[in-house]
């Protein structure tokens, strides 16, 4: 390889740096490759060590990269495409390819839950919780809240703890006919349990969508399911989704 220098630019030299490595990454590396070390590197392009530290953290915060014990910086698969929003009218666990039901708890939600399924604060609602794995990595992980007046005919005796409460709270809400759904998608940050369930650190970034179910006039279930940012690409629709891939083989379909 060559030797690349820095140019003086206005943005932050870490920044200038991983849009340069970017590009590096589309025309000289392939998936899975391991990058030079970083004094190499760091003397391929001109700059501190620490420097090309920060502009690293955040190509591996973008997904591009990831760093393995014993291996070392490697190029990242493209991220992994998931349907979110394929059927506007259907509950969850109707056609969700990848979710497996976990658990379930029967709990008073969160005040904000409440107050959007529009029950008491001290009422307690199903919790399910679900994860999703696609080729085999975990990418999502759901809390969905179901009010007992969805459910009505869910016994105890049916199912009672665990992962098949949770298929039965599934089951039986799907008896009902959903109106319409409605999602929202905002960037937040990994709690502690979030964080544990997709493999990830506590602060990293993740996707959260909000979808509020409505049957009869009123809120039927609340999802909030939080996605890995560094390796999902949410799409919506019934007809596929636009793919905009780095480098020259950019293209939409």
């Amino acid at each position: 390889m060559g030797t690349t220098q820095l140019e003086s630019v206005p943005e932050p030299k870490y920044w200038h740096l991983r849009t340069v490595l970017s590009e590096a990454l589309d025309s000289e590396f392939s998936v899975g490759e391991v990058l030079p070390n970083e004094r190499d590197l760091a003397a391929r392009f001109g700059v501190a060590r620490a420097t090309l530290r920060q502009a690293l953290e955040q190509l591996e915060l973008e997904g591009r990269l990831q760093r393995r014990r014993g291996v070392g910086t490697t190029v990242a698969p493209p991220r992994v495409g998931v349907a979110v929003d394929t059927a506007g009218h259907a509950w969850p666990g109707t056609a969700d390819e990848g979710w497996e039901a976990v658990d379930c708890d029967l709990a008073a939600p969160p005040a904000a839950v409440a107050d959007t399924l529009g029950t008491a604060r001290d009422e307690p609602v199903h919790t399910v919780r679900r994860t999703r794995v696609t080729h085999g990595r975990p990418v999502a992980a759901e809390l969905l809240y179901v009010p007992s007046a969805s459910v009505p005919d869910l016994t105890a005796i049916d199912a009672p703890s665990g992962a098949a409460r949770a298929r039965a709270v599934l089951r039986e809400l799907r008896r009902g006919e959903v109106e319409r759904r409605e999602s929202a998608v905002e960037l937040g940050s990994a709690g502690a349990e979030d964080a544990k369930e997709l493999d990830r650190l506590p602060g990293a970034p993740v996707l959260v969508v909000t979808t509020r179910y409505l049957a009869e006039g009123r809120t039927a279930a609340l999802s909030v399911a939080t996605y890995r940012a560094d390796t999902c690409r949410l799409t919506f629709g019934d007809s596929g989704d636009v793919e905009i891939h780095h480098g020259p083989q950019s293209r939409a379909s």
